[in-house]
């Protein structure tokens, strides 16, 4: 009796101590419906009706242990303390979550972020402090992961907006902090411009933003604040000053001239300023430099690095100078006098004080960091920026410097030595203008005056100098030396050293190497897999070599017959203008990228290459005659034995980028749906005629074309519309000598992703007004124009203030525009490129100077003799500019009849002018040691 008497009392215990708790949405319209069944808490893990009303019997002592809500409603003096049946009104899904939290199983329940809001809701209105601690226990160790992005911005969002409503500090304390070390991801969600005004301003102020360069940041701010015109939450003036307080937090001297050009479209008064401070930077970044280190404001000036860093991109900087770099890497706590010392010594080209550096400042090496980019930087020490590489980025893989013509081989031996881990380097700058198939009537070279003469004594310091690059300790597996026409056999001699791990070589356009100098470096390197040979000695040396067995390869026994044959592994193959048909003898059958333009490569050669290889993505046939000849004698495409060669690509392969030109007619539209489906860019060109339902029904064909070229093609406003409207990601669209009647019509349509546009020769109508809607549509970087006679001085200014970001600008037989000078052309400060001919005589005598003081990223610059005021252009060895490579002046042939022949103006007898006739051409070239002058008799 005594046993069961106890199981009555324990069970009446267990009945006292259970309550129905009902629970009513807050937000929900009151109802006269009964109440409903109670269900057990362990139902609420069942996914559970549409309701606004819920009954739940739960433990009484539990709720009040763990909840001082419910300890001081059900353990005061209200009345429900004494009932089994208990009423809240709150939100009915935190409610859930947090009895969930508290009856089930510990660790059975894991917080994530699609049921943190609710239980953190749930926590605040029950005011269960367990629960809230371990928010916030998560909350933090979400932030501590460093290695991306574990929640969605969308929820770091709504977490925001809520915490500011209760007043959830460590939410607000965490929020920054953690958008600021995954901002690249951040910047690249679609939400991003929906994160408020308060958080990214926090998130911007974060010590810990990291950001791939300023620009991506500036360019992040600029969107947000585009969208937020865009929407009607704030007032105006609000939004004016949020606006402004934003952009002030841009360092603006780490911008990109270009980029902080080109922001004067939409906010001129900051991109005026930015490009301003970059200019004055230019003039005497030093001086600059050693007083913000005695103020200790060096913060403006600093690259932003952190410990999530991964990639630090200066492209386009030429206000950068070293010390930059080193002042970003100091540590903060560094006295005044130690940083000046860095400063002054890193100018003078030695560095003395590294030692002592490394010592004092060991512990800021950014591990993270995996790409560095200096390219476009020719203010840059490159002895010294190695240096910074070596003792901030030790984890460092690859390294850019293209268009930095200073960069010497040295530099790229030290690199080596200093750096072995490194294991892509890119040093690529502008190709030479000078075939091998152009008449030299005479050529001389002279020093550069402003060459580094003691980069020798400067490595010595380091105890390097001299000492051969270790193949043991290499890792470079990609080399591009595109354009450096200085690199001698003796240099790629010692880029064969690297023979363990190099697979990747670009040397196109390297004019002094021979081809036993290739030959030899692919006889070292037999890991090859691709090559870009372009515009190079490669021969029947180079070809004997890729074609021989590879002796060391240790595969014994293959399917293939040509297995141990170096070319059979062959990934990537450019043979632009070389003279020798070398796919005569190729075998292998892992080709991804062909470029065999402008070569002597026939359809014998081609088509069993093309069978071989069915995964071909790229494939450029341009200026190969030979393709339509077999055997001397010319054939019909649809007739020899090959079969037409466009079914045989076709049906073999599907192409991403593709230059067409002999051999590829007759083209229907079934020869190109599917296989072209995935083609980004297309040229076309002499040899092959698209018909104008083909080139309309190209945005279909090719959905994710960016870039097209057409050459001699029939056009009309019909497809030129139609291009620019349903090529939504068409960045280059350009039209070389093409037939048709366009009219202005055709670029009267939004184009907002077009970059580049070049009109030669196809457009004689367009005048101002039409130049004047084309910047209203397009944000161009490059403008090319030829044998547009409307065109007068006013077309400067439309031009320069129309796209202030301009990188080329080509203008040839245009009217009168240089008639009156140049002075809004050299406005542009991002200009790269200028080409000037036939454009009206009042080009001053010093423009070369002018051109290369007023433009800093100025690299290539064309002229016509026939446009100089005062009968000719002074020619400076470059005694400012780092960055020239080439300057080309044309000379025009004078006849009695014709006047001023260049202008192709008619004899009086005659109503049609005569076309211009060059005589030659004076090319000023700049390598990275000397000034080289030729006179070659053609027309460049």
């Amino acid at each position: 009796m005594s046993a069961a008497g106890d199981g009555e009392d324990g069970a009446a215990a267990a009945a006292a101590d259970t309550l129905v708790l009902e629970i009513t949405e807050a937000a929900a319209s009151p109802s006269s419906a009964p109440p409903p069944l109670p269900i057990p808490v362990s139902a609420l893990a069942a996914p559970l009706p549409s309701a606004t009303v819920l009954a739940v019997r739960a433990d009484r002592s539990r709720l009040v242990e763990s909840s001082s809500y419910f300890r001081a409603l059900l353990g005061g003096s209200f009345s429900e303390s004494g009932s089994g049946y208990v009423r809240i009104s709150c939100d009915l899904a935190a409610a859930v979550q947090v009895l969930r939290y508290l009856f089930e199983p510990p660790g059975s329940f894991p917080i994530s972020h699609h049921n943190f809001l609710p239980l953190l809701e749930g926590a605040l209105f029950l005011a269960v402090e367990s629960l809230l601690a371990d928010c916030e226990r998560w909350f933090r160790t979400v932030r501590s992961r460093n290695s991306s992005m574990v929640v969605p911005l969308d929820f770091i969002i709504e977490t925001w907006y809520f915490a500011q409503k209760h007043g959830v500090t460590f939410v607000e304390d965490v929020c920054p902090g953690y958008l600021a070390q995954n901002f690249v991801q951040v910047i690249s969600s679609r939400s991003f411009v929906h994160i408020p005004y308060d958080l990214l301003c926090s998130t911007i102020e974060s010590p810990h933003l990291t950001v791939d360069s300023e620009k991506q940041l500036c360019e992040a701010i600029l969107s947000w604040i585009s969208a937020s015109r865009q929407s009607c939450e704030q007032s105006v003036s609000n939004s004016a000053d949020n606006q402004l307080s934003l952009l002030s937090k841009v360092r603006v001297c780490l911008l990109p001239l270009g980029f902080a050009a080109g922001t004067k479209r939409n906010c001129f008064e900051f991109g005026n300023n930015a490009v301003c401070m970059i200019l004055n930077l230019l003039k005497d970044s030093l001086q600059t430099l050693l007083y913000t280190v005695t103020d200790d404001n060096l913060d403006s000036y600093r690259i932003r690095l952190t410990e999530y860093s991964k990639k630090i991109v200066l492209s386009g900087c030429p206000q950068l100078t070293t010390q930059f770099l080193y002042i970003s890497a100091l540590p903060t706590d560094l006295d005044a006098v130690f940083k000046r010392t860095i400063v002054s010594d890193v100018n003078d080209g030695c560095f003395n004080h590294y030692n002592g550096l490394v010592k004092k400042a060991k512990t800021l090496s950014f591990r993270n960091v995996r790409i560095v980019d200096l390219s476009k930087c020719p203010n840059v020490h490159f002895g010294a920026a190695i240096l910074w590489m070596k003792w901030a980025f030790p984890e460092l893989r690859t390294f850019i410097a293209s268009y930095c013509l200073l960069f010497q081989f040295e530099d790229l031996q030290y690199l080596l030595l200093r750096c072995p881990w490194i294991n892509e380097i890119n040093l690529s700058i502008d190709t030479s203008v000078i075939l091998s198939k152009y008449s030299i009537i005479s050529s001389r070279s002279e020093v550069r005056r402003d060459m580094n003469q003691n980069l020798s004594s400067y490595y010595m310091q380091s105890g390097l100098y001299g000492t051969s690059v270790n193949p043991v300790f290499s890792n470079i597996s990609k080399l591009i030396l595109e354009g450096r026409n200085d690199i001698t056999d003796m240099n790629l001699l010692e880029i064969s050293m690297l023979k363990s791990s190099l697979c990747y070589i670009n040397i196109k356009h390297c004019t002094l190497l021979t081809d036993d100098g290739i030959s030899t470096l692919l006889l070292n390197c037999r890991k090859m897999h691709s090559m870009v040979l372009s515009y190079t000695s490669f021969g029947n040396h180079s070809i004997q070599t890729l074609c021989s067995l590879d002796p060391s390869d240790s595969f014994s026994y293959h399917k293939d017959e040509h297995a141990h044959v170096m070319a059979f592994r062959l990934q990537e193959l450019h043979l632009e203008g070389c003279e020798d048909g070398a796919l005569c003898n190729f075998v292998g059958s892992s080709l991804e990228y062909l470029d065999i333009s402008e070569t002597v490569v026939s359809m014998v050669s081609l088509a069993p290459v093309i069978r071989r290889n069915s995964n071909l993505s790229c494939l450029k046939t341009a200026g190969c005659r030979n393709l339509l000849f077999e055997q001397g004698e010319v054939q019909s495409t649809s007739g020899n034995k090959y079969g037409r060669f466009l079914q045989e690509i076709t049906s073999t392969c599907y192409l991403e980028d593709v230059e067409m030109g002999w051999a590829f007619c007759p083209v229907r539209v079934d020869d190109l749906i599917p296989s072209f489906s995935k083609v980004r860019r297309m040229t076309v060109g002499l040899g092959t005629t698209l018909p104008e339902n083909i080139l309309h029904a190209l945005p279909e064909i090719c959905p994710f074309l960016e870039s097209l070229v057409l050459r001699f093609q029939v056009i009309s406003d019909r497809v030129v519309r139609n291009l620019l409207e349903s090529s939504t990601n068409l960045q280059v669209l350009c039209l070389h000598y093409c037939l048709g009647s366009l009219t202005s019509f055709s670029f009267q349509t939004m184009a907002p992703a077009l970059r580049i546009l070049r009109l030669q020769w196809v457009t004689p109508w367009i005048t101002n007004d039409d130049l004047t809607i084309l910047t209203q549509n397009c944000n161009l970087v490059e403008l090319s124009l030829s044998g547009c006679k409307l065109l007068d001085s006013s077309s400067q200014e439309i031009i320069s203030s129309g796209w202030p970001n301009l990188a080329c600008l080509q203008l040839e037989e245009c009217g009168q525009i240089t008639l009156d000078g140049v002075d809004s052309i050299l406005d542009c400060k991002a200009l790269e490129e200028v080409l000037l001919r036939h454009t009206g005589r009042g080009i001053g005598r010093t423009i070369i100077t002018d051109a290369i003081r007023e433009l800093p990223l100025l690299r290539k610059l064309a002229l016509d003799l026939c446009d100089a005021s005062e009968g000719g252009y002074d020619t400076p060895n470059v005694p400012e500019g780092k960055m020239m490579r080439s300057v080309r002046m044309s000379r025009c042939k004078k006849s009695a009849a014709a006047g001023r022949s260049c202008f192709g103006e008619a004899p009086p007898s005659s109503s049609i002018p005569k076309p211009v006739q060059h005589r030659e051409t004076i090319v000023l070239e700049w390598s990275s040691r000397q000034l080289t002058t030729t006179v070659v008799e053609e027309r460049l």
